[in-house]
């Protein structure tokens, strides 16, 4: 099926009159001064007179407004999947980093000329306004922002589909920088209530646990053997689709108690333990990522999974059931994607409701459980392939665990049966990883659960099939395939770089913006003196925006007509941002040495959170902000060398920077990256990329062409074959660069208060074998840097390859990926809302 088969044709290039006669006005749309839905809500939500009432209160509004708009929509929607009764595709994700709702919303229903013409005529401080939205903490990085990405683009494209969640009354964490290091605070983004959700009381479901928790001493505990509830509360929110046609939801579960609180306890005065059942109950969805560094802390992520998988298939399961009585049918009507390892217990629990409840013998219940589920696989390093002990299973779910024990024997007799003799294979399949603790390989269970495992990218693919997971790739090769990833073009250019996108639609027209393969009609004009010129002009005006905003938001003054260098992305050795200051530290030691040398003034920005246990990551975030501090004080490089690490990066930031970059950094140690997607976000907004042959960014190169690239260093299949004898030591030796950029290290030029601060940085490079080759890639990524510089003062030239990059670019909407998944895995067709 293809891309354009699934998109409906009408929704695109519907009117904005033909909007106006389908919702009857626009949100702000005025009959009299006092029946403007704004206004009535902010006079019937908030009892507050209009000309005394604040940004939120005004924000507040503004959302109701829209959401008023899109209402009617969103229940047809929903109706019409229940009469047609399509088969439909669910999401479970344990992120969606969704960033703000209201002006992508308004985007999405084509309202902007309404939303502006209001705004004029009430004088309304729109900017400030939709500053009022926090970012939703429902996620952490590309895991959660690819997951929202779909759903956008699964709505737009009519798909009958559901995004299932956690909400998270905390996310992540608030990132400071405080003297240079990583602060973290509460990310309280639900402080103020949010208008986009809707609670479902009369939907929830219970989740039954085979233990009870108490407080003891202050912490809570688990009683084994002491069967308890708890409640998933749903709450739904709007996905708009492009066009207003069809309108999707994200359900996201909250934790509560069967009853808030003891009331016995507390008429005896024990006034802590009579809510001590509730903070149980709320405990699974309180934070986003608990700390994994304590064991308390992992089974907290082990708890919230469970509540994620059990909630949403008794809810998907009560919505199969009421249109259809035969269980053989699920496969047929339901199509479940994991997103990463992090549902995979959806496979013991799917087979617990096929064998418990519809009665159906095993055979029969692994069949459906098997043709239901399909997994997506997002990383290559055995840290991050989930396993769990043994015992978390049978503490949450005794029957889980009899249920996992069972797949595990017959899936042994299965490879015995294909491999005969060969037990090592036998326990390199297993289910459960035998040691001191025996623990369940996530990983495994949900490939061997599901019809379908997909990578994100063609070589991520390639490296799941031939060493990540081995032997299941043979003993299934007929379930692997690949599927790489792609952002939505609504929101990372249409909305994002409105300059930009008119200058496009100026040339080709705006069906890019649902079929981003039209972005290749650019080509033809990348030699055009006028096309160029507006292209100039609308990456020089994202460039002036941002430096305005970051000025008045962090006191930090750029320079726009300096390069602006970005690396923004989770802080994780792998990712390499050490190298990316390695790099820095280079060429201002050339300046030092020569203050007359001929360079490009240049800004490099870094922004992203480490996690708060990493305590190597959040050195790295110190060492980038001390090199910042130490250039800004050096009057010899002052004006041509400026570090900027931008804190608490979130989707509105990258969404401000991106359209503003013209050199996106994408370093990871080949081999390491899944795929990554700020490497597309950059490049649809026409940076040039600089980084190496990993994840995404090699089919990136394949589109745009490799001379439109900035490429350097070791290829996947260097790294792993120097593996065994890479001494990091011999570049020391033999590069008087890399020598003189880690002398400065060693002998505290960065940290001269602080002496010794950075010592694990260096013994990491040198005295602990350099694990991601970081000096072995120092010296070509340095190469790679002198030829952008030298093209960057060919402003035709440079404005050439950016160009062929945006028109480059088509294949990486989340379109593409999501009409794959839904022809190749899920079978799931489009469903127009009527």
């Amino acid at each position: 099926m293809s891309q354009a088969a699934i998109i409906s044709p009408a929704a695109p290039h519907m009117s904005r009159q033909g909007l106006l006669e389908r919702y009857g006005c626009g949100p702000f749309h005025f009959t009299g001064d006092r029946d403007a839905l704004y206004e009535r809500h902010l006079l019937f939500d908030n009892v507050i007179d209009a000309q005394k009432a604040g940004l939120r209160e005004k924000f507040e509004a503004a959302a109701h407004a829209i959401r008023d708009v899109l209402s009617q929509r969103w229940v047809l929607t929903g109706s019409t999947y229940e009469r047609q009764n399509p088969k439909r595709a669910y999401y479970l994700s344990m992120e969606f980093l969704i960033g703000r709702s209201l002006a992508n919303n308004i985007t999405n229903l084509q309202l902007e000329p309404f939303v502006a013409r209001a705004t004029g005529q009430t004088n309304l401080d729109w900017l400030g306004l939709l500053e009022q939205e926090p970012d939703a903490g429902l996620g952490n990085g590309g895991l959660g922002r690819l997951a929202a990405c779909f759903l956008d683009s699964m709505a737009t494209m009519q798909l009958p589909a559901m995004g299932y969640g956690l909400r998270y009354e905390y996310g992540m964490f608030r990132q400071s920088i405080e003297d240079g290091w990583q602060r973290e605070y509460p990310d309280n983004w639900l402080r103020r209530p949010d208008p986009w959700e809707v609670e479902r009381l009369e939907e929830a479901v219970e989740v039954s646990l085979d233990s009870s928790f108490e407080l003891q001493n202050g912490a809570l505990r688990a009683v084994p053997g002491r069967p308890s509830s708890i409640l998933g509360i749903p709450f739904d929110r709007p996905v708009v689709g492009y066009g207003g046609e069809t309108i999707n939801t994200l359900r996201l579960w909250d934790a509560a108690a069967q009853d808030y609180f003891q009331l016995d306890n507390f008429s005896h005065g024990d006034f802590v333990g009579a809510f001590a059942a509730s903070i149980a109950a709320n405990t699974p969805t309180r934070v986003l990522y608990p700390d994994d560094s304590t064991q308390q802390g992992q089974a907290l992520r082990f708890l919230q999974e469970y509540f994620l998988v059990t909630c949403s298939l008794a809810d998907l399961i009560r919505r199969f059931r009421r249109g259809n009585s035969d269980w053989s049918l699920l496969p047929d009507k339901v199509a479940i994607q994991l997103n990463d390892t992090h549902p995979s217990l959806a496979v013991p629990e799917l087979m617990r409701i096929l064998l418990d409840d519809a009665r159906l013998g095993w055979d029969e219940a692994w069949d459906i459980t098997r043709r239901t589920l399909a997994y997506t696989n997002h990383t290559l390093l055995p840290e991050a392939l989930e396993k769990w002990p043994l015992r978390y299973l049978e503490l949450v779910r005794r029957r889980h665990l009899d249920i996992v024990l069972e797949i595990d024997r017959r899936l042994g007799a299965e490879v015995r049966d294909r491999y005969p003799g060969d037990e090592e294979r036998v326990g390199r399949t297993s289910l459960v990883e035998r040691g001191p603790e025996d623990r369940v390989r996530m990983a495994n269970l949900a490939i061997v659960g599901s019809h379908s495992t997909n990578g994100v990218a063609a070589i991520h693919s390639q490296l799941l099939r031939e060493n990540t997971v081995r032997d299941l790739a043979e003993l299934y090769p007929e379930r692997f395939n690949n599927k790489t990833n792609g952002v939505t073009p609504r929101r990372w250019l249409l909305l994002a770089n409105p300059e930009l996108a008119q200058v496009v639609t100026d040339v080709i027209g705006d069906g890019w913006t649902t079929e981003l393969s039209q972005l290749a009609g650019l080509r033809r004009f990348a030699s055009d003196p006028s096309f160029v010129e507006a292209f100039a002009g609308a990456k020089r005006e994202a460039k002036l925006r941002f430096a305005a905003w970051l000025s008045s938001r962090h006191g930090q003054v750029v320079d726009p007509d300096s390069i602006f260098d970005c690396q923004i992305k989770r802080i994780h050795e792998y990712k390499r941002q050490l190298l990316n200051a390695l790099r820095i530290i280079v060429l201002y030691d050339r300046l030092r040495a020569d203050p007359d040398l001929e360079m490009a003034p240049r800004t490099f920005f870094f922004a992203g959170k480490a996690a708060p246990a990493y305590v190597l990551a959040k050195l790295i975030i110190k060492f980038i902000n001390n090199l910042a501090r130490t250039i800004d004080g050096d009057p010899v490089v002052r004006g041509r060398l400026k570090v900027v690490f931008l804190p608490d990066y979130c989707v509105s930031l990258a969404e401000r920077l991106i359209p503003a970059a013209d050199v996106s950094n994408q370093i990871s140690t080949a081999g390491y990256e899944a795929s990554g997607t700020s490497n597309m976000k950059f490049m649809m907004n026409g940076a040039l990329t600089l980084g190496t042959r990993d994840g995404a960014t090699i089919e990136m190169m394949e589109e745009a062409g490799e001379e439109n690239f900035f490429l350097f260093g070791l290829n996947a299949e260097e790294v792993a074959e120097s593996r065994s004898w890479y001494n990091p030591r011999w570049h020391y030796d033999n590069e008087p660069e890399t020598r003189a950029a880690l002398d400065l290290i060693a002998g505290d030029y960065f940290s001269r208060y602080e002496p010794g601060i950075f010592a694990p940085l260096h013994e990491a490079l040198l005295e602990h074998g350099d694990h991601y080759m970081h000096l072995a890639d120092l010296t070509s990524y340095l190469e790679a840097d002198g030829r952008l510089c030298r093209l960057y003062a060919d402003a035709g030239g440079w404005a050439r390859k950016a160009i062929l990059n945006v028109a480059g670019s088509g294949k990486f909407s989340s379109d593409r990926t999501i009409a794959q998944y839904a022809s190749e895995i899920w079978n799931v067709k489009a469903c127009p809302v009527m």
